[in-house]
């Protein structure tokens, strides 16, 4: 058996660290986990991640992807309250105002909430052996006495008067979220400028939670009820039923921000194309005031399109890649570069080149229907390739063919949660069903 290797630290202990470690615990002695916020407390929103107050999914995949990072999650998630169930039988779908038709997917869907999925995964993280926790600790910066490789990380404690030390590392991961500063770095060593791509769609989501039992109650023993946004009905929602309590997530684009006062925001509710979410809500007790979210734009960092890397320093998560979160990708597609990162540290010393490279193959899927979706809405700024503009044109037709065809449903949430590739909607069986069903 090949020698372990010994040292590796993960910047950020968010979804995307904490899965970075668990990856990296096969191969390296030693992982430190490094974040600025008290990662010893109970399972509520953390200051370092403002968007977990507002409701979090997990698609299809990433479902699947924690479960093989972590057998036996999704059981124990239930066990802890979370509503489980399937994403085509329990979860009503809505575009532009019509539902798509329910069926059983076998896809996985699971209603834990931000707070309460990453405090049980952190909790089987911390329990590794291999792992240690340095919370309530700032990155300073990162030690590269030769360019061309990464030997540590500079960090000092939250505690005044703590003095700087350095974290001897064979292996650096960047988990640290949107706010990275791994491109200005890598400038500053001589590797060049990465490029970033951007699209913004000014995007607001305002949430608020409530008392149950409702009445009416909508979602009865199902998961959510969600109605997308379209350029035909731009407001959107989400209402999902938690283990303690119901969360209705509304949002906003191009500017029209859900409001922050109750009256306002139900009167926003009343404003969207599926009535039964007003109707819930209107005379709930809310646990609180509306909190609100804004989110200006998705960005892709091309690291794999530099001619060179420094050995050691790895880029993961929002840190590579920030999705629009209304498409719910983000923590899945984490999940899936830490099942990548634990298959390429398996195999030997990670070459860090290689793994960019790969990071960005997997990311195509999920950016190309993301950002496919966001050009839809004729305000949001961007290039629309002809493969854009066809998609456009196309989905909206298969999302209400699937109002009468569970298999089109079925074809559609498979996509959507990166089980198979967008292209499988263009298959021609696919495409005949779409328009067999549309001529009926």
């Amino acid at each position: 058996m090949e020698k372990k290797a010994d040292r590796a630290v993960v910047l950020g202990a968010g979804i995307a660290g904490l899965l970075a470690a668990r990856a990296l615990s096969g191969r390296y002695r030693r992982v430190t986990l490094v974040d600025r916020d008290d990662l010893h407390g109970p399972a509520e929103p953390r200051t370092a991640v403002p968007q977990g107050l507002h409701i979090h999914a997990l698609l299809a995949r990433g479902q699947q992807a924690l479960e093989e990072l972590f057998p036996g999650l999704t059981g124990e998630l239930a066990a802890a309250g979370a509503p489980v169930g399937d994403f085509g039988a329990n979860v009503s779908w809505y575009f532009s105002g019509r539902m798509m038709r329910r069926t059983s997917t076998g896809l996985v869907c699971v209603a834990a909430g931000r707070p309460l999925l990453e405090h049980t995964i952190r909790a089987r993280v911390h329990a590794l052996p291999q792992v240690t926790v340095r919370d309530g600790t700032d990155v300073v910066g990162l030690e590269a006495p030769d360019p061309s490789r990464i030997t540590g990380v500079r960090v000092r404690s939250r505690r005044p008067g703590s003095p700087e030390e350095v974290l001897p590392a064979d292996l650096v991961v960047d988990a640290t979220g949107r706010g990275s500063r791994t491109p200005r770095l890598l400038a500053e060593l001589g590797y060049g400028t990465v490029r970033q791509e951007r699209v913004a769609m000014d995007l607001t989501y305002t949430t608020c939670d409530f008392e149950g039992p409702l009445d009416p109650d909508p979602i009865g023993e199902d998961i959510a009820l969600v109605a997308v946004a379209t350029p035909v009905m731009p407001r959107g929602a989400i209402f999902a039923r938690l283990p303690d309590r119901y969360s209705l997530s509304l949002t906003g684009l191009l500017g029209d921000r859900p409001p922050t006062d109750h009256a306002g925001f139900l009167a926003y509710a009343a404003t969207l194309p599926v009535p039964e979410i007003h109707r819930a809500v209107r005379k709930a007790v809310p646990l609180g005031e509306p909190a609100t979210f804004r989110f200006p734009a998705s960005v892709r960092r091309r690291y794999e399109e530099l001619d060179r890397l420094p050995e050691g320093l790895v880029v993961i998560g929002d840190a590579a890649c920030v999705f629009n979160p209304v498409y719910a990708q983000g923590m899945s597609v984490a999940a899936m570069e830490a099942l990548l990162l634990a298959r390429q540290v398996a195999e030997g010393p990670l070459s860090p080149r290689r793994f960019m490279a790969d990071v960005a193959a997997l990311t195509d899927a999920p950016w190309e229907m993301a950002v496919g979706a966001d050009l839809g809405f004729p305000g949001v700024q961007g290039l629309r390739t002809a493969d854009v503009r066809m998609g456009n044109s196309y989905l909206p037709k298969l999302q209400g063919a699937a109002a009468v065809d569970p298999e089109l449903s079925t074809a559609f949430l498979r996509a959507a949660g990166l089980i198979d590739p967008p292209q499988a909607l263009l298959r021609p069986e696919t495409m005949a069903r779409v328009l067999s069903a549309r001529a009926a």
